[in-house]
């Protein structure tokens, strides 16, 4: 199939790019595991060294490749280049990390005896990631699965699939320069096929998978039925809760930035915006005067802060999603219309007094659309939270001390990430990146999440002339 791939800032066609067959999946899936033969037996520092180069070839080419992500996905330049440097911050990590992944030395409790802990690669990764993303994502995983010591089969969106290609002919390079397998770091564009396959294939020791909710399940419950690895990167539904303590000037730009970056179309974009009662009204107005300087443009120009939405679909979901929101009892105070100009552009939108369990606001819809909600007190608000189904970002504003420990306890936040006073946007690569419940728990990037690339053995030794048994037992 040949697919037409479509810049969002003009809807004009830019390339067309023929997609993977599922004859080309089969032999991609066989090469890529005759790769990790030699890839395996590279040592793990070894590994790292081409993870460095790696990221000095995207170093090079950083400019490049942010102007195809503006071109392509429809994301503001410094957001593309930005986008590209993550995946050289984590080709970083992963070097440092290469001369570090171990396990424990454990006591035994029998004489003679060495108890370790192993780790090793789990052969073949495959990494499927979405249009919002589509450089970070497959960074953040194949460089970590890289110097674990697994090869990797990405499918990108189809919608952008120049990126993928492009990236991976930079990679290409370099694992050609090091004589390895080019198969090391395969790729499949292609649509639901590929990544049903990929879902189904017991050859795929694990699929990380980042996308929707509802896609998500479904890869989730074939990987199971084969009893299967994944790695789910799902919704959000993050919430910013402003309490009357708040810093104001920290928390104008933060939700401003968390809601309006990417046009609304992160995991993390602010959804939700929680403001106590008696700080409401001012917060609305100086966030409706923040909001009307939104330089909206081309991405590729330097000076612009808002782009257009991906595809012409996200358009009529955000045209739905204000109807709905204006029948459930909802205020549009701010924007709300579609922009009269060519591409997919909308109005940054700012939707008042809805209560907090109204069905829109526990809807995600990836649009720059901000529902703002009164509250009165901590322990509602903190329920308000948790209560929808995703538990991907959340943040609150505050200056009481006690508040913030409650916020990052047992009874706060249930999110995988927790902040205070920052937007819910705008994750470091240096901790565990994901979310809980809907959000599907996994983890990717920094902290040790290398872990769920490789799987673990406990290994004894007896190095002792005599067999004692654990726990006391005697058997003769």
């Amino acid at each position: 199939q040949v697919v037409t791939t479509y810049c969002p800032a003009t809807n004009e066609a830019i390339a067309r790019v023929r997609q993977a067959s599922l004859e080309d999946y089969e032999e991609t899936v066989k090469k890529a595991k005759e790769a990790w033969k030699v890839w395996a037996d590279i040592p793990a520092p070894k590994r790292g060294e081409i993870v460095r180069q790696i990221g000095d070839a995207l170093r090079q080419k950083i400019k490049l490749l942010g102007s195809l992500v503006s071109l392509e996905m429809g994301k503001i330049f410094v957001e593309g280049v930005g986008e590209v440097q993550e995946y050289v911050d984590v080709c970083d990590y992963a070097v440092g990390l290469s001369r570090m992944i171990g396990g424990p030395v454990l006591p035994s409790e029998r004489p003679g005896h060495a108890l370790i802990e192993q780790w090793n690669p789990v052969g073949l990764v495959g990494i499927i990631t979405a249009f919002n993303f589509p450089v970070a994502v497959y960074g953040w995983n194949s460089a970590i699965a890289m110097v674990c010591g697994n090869v990797c089969l990405w499918k990108g969106a189809p919608t952008t699939s120049l990126i993928s290609v492009a990236v991976t002919k930079i990679i290409a390079k370099v694992l050609e320069d090091n004589n390895v397998p080019g198969a090391i770091c395969s790729l499949a564009c292609g649509g639901a096929e590929i990544g049903t396959a990929m879902a189904k294939d017991e050859r795929m020791d694990l699929l990380s998978f980042t996308g929707s909710t509802k896609v998500g399940k479904q890869v989730a419950l074939m990987v199971q039925e084969r009893f299967g690895r994944s790695l789910l990167e799902l919704g959000g539904n993050n919430a910013i809760i402003v309490f009357e303590d708040a810093d104001l000037n920290l928390v104008i730009p933060s939700a401003l930035f968390a809601a309006v970056g990417t046009a609304g179309q992160r995991c993390t974009t602010a959804r939700r915006l929680f403001l106590h009662e008696s700080i409401h009204d001012e917060v609305v107005e100086k966030l409706v005067k923040a909001y009307a300087q939104i330089r909206i443009g081309d991405p590729w120009d330097s000076d612009t802060l808002y782009g257009p939405l991906h595809t012409k679909e996200a358009v009529k979901m955000y045209l739905d999603a204000v109807e709905q929101a204006k029948q459930q009892g909802g205020s549009v105070v701010c924007g709300g219309k579609v922009i009269n100009r060519p591409g997919n552009y909308v109005e940054p939108t700012i939707v008042t007094g809805l209560p907090h369990n109204a069905p829109i606001v526990h809807t995600e819809t990836f649009a720059p659309i901000l529902y703002v909600l009164k509250f009165k007190a901590e322990e509602e608000v903190f329920a308000w939270n948790n209560e929808v189904k995703q538990g991907l970002s959340s943040s609150i504003f505050t200056k009481d001390l006690g508040r913030i420990f409650r916020w990052l306890g047992p009874k706060g936040s249930d999110c995988g990430i927790v902040n205070v006073n920052i937007p819910t946007s705008g994750a470091e690569i240096g901790g565990a990146f994901g979310g809980e419940k809907h959000t599907g728990g996994g983890r990717e990037s920094g902290s040790d999440s290398w872990k769920l690339y490789m799987r673990r053995s406990t290994c004894t030794i007896n190095y002792s002339k005599d067999l004692p048994l654990a726990q006391g037992i005697k058997f003769q």
